[in-house]
Formats: structure tokens, sequence, C-alpha cells
């Protein structure tokens, strides 16, 4: 017998509906607006405009992350040498004319090996004490050719550049953060170096020193060496001679290289067969250095008047004011 006693409130039984779940969700099928649209697609043999976006956001999602992954490798390329000690840097690249007089150039993938990741760096360290005029007019003669991103970085060891330095490359590319859309990159880098210094693949190849080494691995990218043993080799003289006589010789070499050139350009138009070449970039650029242009024999002053008729070095004009 119960101590308590309490008396019904309602008579009856009270059935009450239990949940079956914990959270109750709207049936999207039962959902009139959507589901005429997905359904009349369906019969159709269309794509659900629904996944049609999902798909185009992804692709536009894959497109970031594959312009992402390009620039980092390149940078990569830069960062992960010792060379690369940056602290201030503009970024500048150069929009030039197609055509050049150069012809006969082979693929990109044959010269420097087939490349499926990152865009290929050529990167430069120079004094800005001694600019490289030679390679300035090489890379002008690039830009005519491939897509290059042109870069100018400057390392902490030099402590002012002027400004015509800092733009030697010309202005900024309109797409030099999409990386992928270009074929070349060339980075210049003013650092404190007793010679100029290229390294193409950063990570397992020893730099090249000197400018004359330097301009010859460019200019194979332009046109291939003369095929004529006899001819390549006095190619090779010449720019030897520019970079290593005029450029660096005494008052008494430089003279005597003047009046070879003086007797080389009486015979001929251009210094190494009947176009120009390598020899007349280096030569022209180290007589341009090494003195006035007017002191210059008359052969020489005719044959510096036909290489500014080319309208090639336009970038070193500025750097000899």
């Amino acid at each position: 017998m119960p101590m308590y006693q309490v008396k019904p409130i309602c008579g009856g039984d009270i059935k009450v509906d239990l949940p079956t779940c914990m959270y109750k969700l709207p049936n999207i099928h039962a959902q009139h607006g959507s589901s005429c649209a997905s359904e009349h697609a369906l019969q159709n043999g269309e794509v659900d405009p629904a996944v049609k976006a999902l798909e185009a956001r992804q692709d536009e999602i894959m497109r970031k992350l594959y312009e992402l992954k390009a620039a980092v490798e390149g940078l990569a390329k830069t960062v992960t040498t010792p060379d690369a000690d940056l602290d201030l840097s503009s970024s500048l690249s150069s929009n030039s004319p197609s055509s050049t007089t150069f012809r006969g150039t082979a693929d990109l993938d044959a010269l420097l090996g087939k490349d499926l990741g990152a865009l290929r760096d050529i990167v430069v360290n120079a004094n800005p004490a001694q600019p490289p005029l030679t390679l300035l007019v090489l890379h002008g003669l690039l830009c005519q050719r491939y897509r290059v991103l042109s870069t100018v970085h400057v390392h902490s060891s030099v402590s002012n550049v002027p400004p015509q330095l800092l733009s030697c490359l010309g202005p900024r590319h309109a797409d030099s953060y999409v990386r992928h859309r270009f074929q070349l990159g060339f980075t210049l880098i003013w650092k404190d170096v007793p010679k100029l210094q290229m390294k193409f693949s950063v990570q397992n190849m020893c730099p090249i020193e000197g400018e004359a080494n330097v301009a010859r691995f460019l200019f194979r990218l332009l046109a291939p060496y003369p095929s004529d043993p006899a001819l390549a080799t006095q190619v090779d003289s010449w720019v030897d001679t520019a970079f290593f006589q005029l450029a660096e010789g005494s008052a008494k070499e430089r003279a005597a290289v003047l009046r070879a050139l003086n007797a080389a350009l009486g015979r001929d138009t251009w210094l190494a067969g009947p176009e120009l070449s390598l020899a007349d970039i280096a030569c022209y650029c180290c007589v341009l250095q090494s003195g006035p242009a007017s002191s210059a024999p008359a052969n020489v002053q005719r044959w510096l008047k036909a290489c500014d008729n080319l309208g090639h070095f336009g970038p070193a004009k500025p750097l000899l004011q």
C-alpha cells in the first residue's frame, strides 16, 4: 500500500510521439523550386548547374595552385643558393620587339634540357661598379626571341645602386606574377663580386665566371656558333681580346687592339663572318667602355655606326653616359 496517493490530473492513456533521430533536416527532394530544374536537366542529359559551378570553382582553385607552385619553385632556384641573400629588390621585366637578325635558333629544350616544373632561371651576379654591357645587349636579343621574365635585385653587400642599373632590364612585365607564361627567367643581382658569375641550374652546377664565358652561354641561346672551326676560333679570339685587352689591358694593349680592329674591319663589314656575331657585340661594348669613340680609327668608327644602326645596343647606351 503506497504511503501517499495522488489523484490523476486527466483521465485516459496519453500517447507521446518520441523522436527517432537527434536532428531533423528538411527533405531536399520535397523542395519544388530546384528539384524541377534538376529533374528537367537530368531528363535532357544536361549537367546540373550546381555541378557546373562546383567544377568551375575547382578549376579556378587548381589554376591558382599551379601558379603558386610555379612561383615557389622559381623562387627556390634563387633562395636555395648562397648568392641569394637579398634585402632589397625591384622586379623589372622588359617588352621588346619580336624581330632580330639572328636565325636558326635551336629549341630551348634541346639547349637547356627539359624542365617540366618551374621556369628555367638564369641568375647573374654582377658588380655595379662594372656593369656587364654585353649581357644587357644579349638580354635584349633574348627578349626578342623568347618570352623572358626579367628581374633585378640588389644584394645586401651593395649599399647604393644608381637608378639606371635598377631599370637596365626594362619596365616591369604585366604578367610577371604568372611565371608559367614565360619560357626563360633572367635574374640580375647587383652584388659585390670580383668577377661576374652566372648560374643556370643552381641545384647542381658550379657558377660560370667571367663576362666572356657568360656571354658565350647566352649567345648560344640566340644562334649557334659557326660550324667552321676556324671561324668559331676567330669569334672566341675576338671575345677574349675584347675582355682581356680592351677592357682590362693597359693603354698600349688597347691601342694595339684598335689597330687590329681597324685592319680587320678594312677587309670585312663584320669581325667574323658575313653577319653580326658575338665578336662584334663584345668588341663594341668594350671599345665604348675603353674610351670615346671619336678617338677610334676610321674603320672602327664606321663599324660602330653600323652596329648602332641595328638597334641591338640600346640597353647598353644609358650606362655609357
